[in-house]
């Protein structure tokens, strides 16, 4: 796909979390560009002495009637401090589609889970509004620590059926999402997308390879170009080191179960 660089102006930024902001862009003058579920962009910080690179950041949601881009960003650094100081009406310079996406199911009968954990939950909201507007229901499932970490559980819901585990049981079932009674229940899933810790993407990886179910993680490596060029990103796979980058950042897991001990 073809790539664009983009002043985009903030129509909206919202705290939905201590620890995480939202930021809505639109453009004024044209119409955004094609977008995928699962791809990323490389969002420019100003107004940082520290930080010098850009930062990727997950396409959380495409609404095209309001020709608004949502990215949903935790604040872990300056770089990401600087970016939940914008306002409305300041301009975000944005390096835009970038990587691969997830697959998209062959046909609206097609059951499809979506896992999720932290910001990782970010590119599934994309990704169900896509299938919903295909005619598929997705199945969500979202873990957390506790339930004040969960975030968007009702936008979630308008695309899909939404389930969640907490780790200390504040909220939804008590433990991981791989311990989740969705999983326990007779009726399979054909497909399964994640996104999240790696741990958990291991653990959800783990789970679809026993029960023969493909499966497709999105990585989140550290970057620094976001195009292959600095090699920051690399992960090693069954056919050799990949940039996550570019040829990923979405991975089916039969390219990645020999380097996370999957299947042995």
């Amino acid at each position: 796909m073809k790539k664009f660089i983009l002043d985009l102006k903030v129509t909206e930024v919202t705290k939905p979390h201590p620890r995480y902001v939202l930021i809505k862009l639109t453009d004024p003058e044209k119409a955004l560009p094609e977008m995928l579920p699962g791809q990323f962009a490389q969002l420019r910080v100003d107004g940082s002495k520290t930080t010098f690179l850009r930062r990727p950041i997950s396409i959380h949601y495409v609404d095209t009637e309001r020709n608004e881009l949502w990215f949903l960003v935790q604040t872990v650094g300056d770089g990401t401090r600087a970016l939940a100081a914008l306002r409305e009406g300041d301009t975000l310079n944005v390096v835009l589609p970038l990587g691969n996406s997830f697959t998209m199911p062959s046909h609206p009968s097609e059951r499809m889970l979506l896992v999720g954990g932290g910001v990782g939950c970010a590119p599934l909201l994309f990704m169900g509004k896509e299938m919903a507007d295909k005619g598929c229901r997705p199945t969500f499932l979202i873990g957390a620590r506790t339930k004040a970490d969960l975030l968007q559980l009702d936008l979630f819901a308008q695309l899909g059926d939404v389930y969640v585990t907490t780790e200390d049981g504040s909220y939804g079932e008590k433990g991981f999402v791989t311990q989740h009674s969705l999983l326990q229940q007779d009726s399979k899933f054909q497909r399964i997308a994640t996104c999240g810790p790696k741990p958990m993407m291991m653990a959800v990886a783990r789970y679809a390879h026993a029960e023969g179910i493909p499966c497709e993680v999105s990585l989140e490596n550290k970057m620094a170009c976001g195009v292959g060029a600095c090699l920051c990103c690399v992960e090693n796979t069954r056919e050799g080191h990949k940039c996550v980058c570019t040829d990923g950042p979405v991975f089916d897991i039969c390219e990645l179960m020999e380097t996370w001990g999957i299947g042995k």
